[in-house]
């Protein structure tokens, strides 16, 4: 088990039970199909597709199903991994079992790593093992941030908000209006409804402006070429980057980088 981490998939057949157990290592639980309950803490909880159950060494939890339900089990040894990742857990209070619910884009990212990380340890290389170690990280990163917005409640005005953070940190990936509703679960013509209530745009006007943004940041502090600005901003074409940028900015890139770069930091 490469650095104490290891992924399996246990299925539960109705009315299984999982007694009430605890391990000595640190494990997330994934719904991976269909539901069933989670009991940790003398609580029960109900734990169904795309929950999330972060549970502590020696946390006692059992789960109960009425159907087939199908669970990815992560185990991983808090103590292999880097010290600024423990400390952020211990910090955030992720030193107790927990329950996550996870929205539409957290959960695609979570189903993503889990399936690079099922396919890492298929090959166990030394190389693999790295990259399964990455790949945990990264997924703690994401359960680390899903607490920043625990207190919103308005279901709508915490779509648009996890909106605006997908499009903030994934700006340089996003295809078109349709990549943002599908990952939401509704239709783009709902998604620009409660994100232009919530921020006065579009979600596609703000991800331009995101983009155009960085744009700007990376021709006044860097040197790299127009063309790899374009490519790391998230367009494909760079006629289509000119286009937006003087649009946006009036200037063309490379005029905007001689007016500006290294003279004015916070333009």
């Amino acid at each position: 088990m490469g650095y104490g981490i290891r992924l399996t998939e246990n299925k539960h057949s109705g009315k299984n039970l999982v007694k009430s157990h605890h391990h000595q290592v640190h494990q997330i639980l994934y719904v991976l199909e269909n539901k069933g309950e989670i009991t940790f803490k003398n609580q029960s909880y109900s734990f169904s597709q795309d929950s999330l159950a972060f549970i502590t060494p020696y946390s006692d939890h059992s789960i109960t199903s009425d159907a087939k339900m199908t669970i990815l089990v992560l185990e991983f040894d808090l103590e292999n991994l880097d010290s600024d990742i423990k400390n952020i857990l211990v910090q955030q209070h992720f030193d107790e079992t927990r329950l996550i619910e996870l929205n539409p884009f957290e959960a695609g990212n979570v189903r993503q790593l889990l399936r690079r990380m099922l396919y890492e340890q298929s090959h166990a290389e030394p190389i693999n093992l790295l990259a399964l170690k990455i790949y945990l990280e990264e997924l703690l990163l994401i359960l680390l941030r899903t607490q920043e917005n625990s207190t919103i409640t308005n279901a709508n005005v915490l779509r648009a908000e996890r909106l605006r953070e997908h499009i903030n940190r994934h700006y340089f990936e996003i295809s078109d209006a349709n990549d943002i509703s599908q990952k939401l679960g509704i239709s783009t013509r709902h998604v620009n409804t409660i994100f232009k209530e919530q921020y006065d745009t579009t979600p596609m006007k703000y991800l331009n402006e995101v983009r155009m943004e960085m744009a700007k940041k990376l021709l006044m502090e860097t040197d790299n070429d127009i063309a790899s600005i374009c490519f790391e901003v998230g367009f494909e074409a760079i006629s289509t980057f000119y286009r937006r940028f003087k649009e946006y900015t009036h200037l063309s890139p490379n005029k905007y980088r001689m007016k500006y770069q290294y003279t004015d930091s916070n333009h």
